[in-house]
């Protein structure tokens, strides 16, 4: 028997609303703010159900997560996108499996990736992570160090570098957020300045996207409020369908 996914549609067709109306906020045009949707923690049905819906891109936060869930929805032209911290040892199965990685954020991990990517004979996309908070929990390349890492990047064929990722500060306080997601911007039109094309700024999430796209964010990656609450790490499929205000 298959479950109601009509909560779903909602979802999706509220969030892209509100991303749309943070635009019209923020005196851009909603086609220039594309959504991810974050997978994490459910279960291929309902991500099958959010690519009836027109999803195409889903990020993951674990290499394990993109590897047992490919095989499933093989069938179903997915972009996976690695969104969470990546340990080296990882780097053969993302070079096999996944479309983009969001989260380069050191010179091992570039140099595995190119390694694993040259024996699969393919590019990716990369966006290299940059830590703009203070918060020791939060992974990322220091600022200070973006562009000598940039320059290095170049040298790495198989690394196609579009942009940059930041997770914003976890605080009450709208001013401390944004000023995250203007350090982001800010780095990137420095490096653009210096010649590097970089068009792409992934930032923002459920709970401060509206901010992200005040301050230039051409993606935000919007998990909970898509899929609603996250599933007890071992349920691994379908959540409780939100309850409506």
């Amino acid at each position: 028997m298959s479950m109601d996914t009509g909560w779903l549609a909602d979802n999706w067709a509220q969030v892209r609303l509100r991303v749309d109306a943070a635009c019209r906020e923020a005196d851009r045009d909603p086609a220039e703010v594309g959504i991810l949707p974050v997978s994490k923690t459910f279960g291929p049905d309902l991500i099958r159900a959010g690519v009836a819906l027109g999803m195409r891109r889903f990020g993951e936060n674990k290499v394990q997560e993109i590897r047992d869930k490919s095989a499933p929805l093989a069938d179903c032209g997915i972009d996976w996108v690695m969104i969470g911290h990546l340990q080296t040892n990882k780097a053969r199965d993302v070079a096999r499996l996944a479309s983009e990685v969001q989260s380069l954020d050191r010179l091992e991990l570039a140099e595995a990736l190119d390694r694993r990517l040259q024996h699969e004979g393919r590019a990716i996309d990369v966006l290299v992570q940059v830590k703009t908070s203070s918060e020791p929990s939060k992974y990322g390349l220091p600022p200070e160090q973006l562009p000598g890492f940039l320059n290095v990047l170049r040298g790495y064929d198989t690394l196609r570098v579009r942009g940059l990722m930041t997770l914003a500060i976890h605080s009450s306080e709208p001013a401390e957020v944004r000023a995250c997601f203007r350090l982001l911007r800010e780095l990137r039109d420095r490096a653009v300045a210096q010649g590097h094309d970089l068009t792409e700024l992934s930032m923002g999430m459920s709970g401060d996207f509206p901010l992200a796209i005040a301050e230039g964010a051409t993606e935000v990656r919007i998990g909970t409020a898509i899929f609603g609450s996250r599933p007890y790490p071992d349920s691994h499929y379908w959540p409780e369908p939100p309850l409506k205000a």
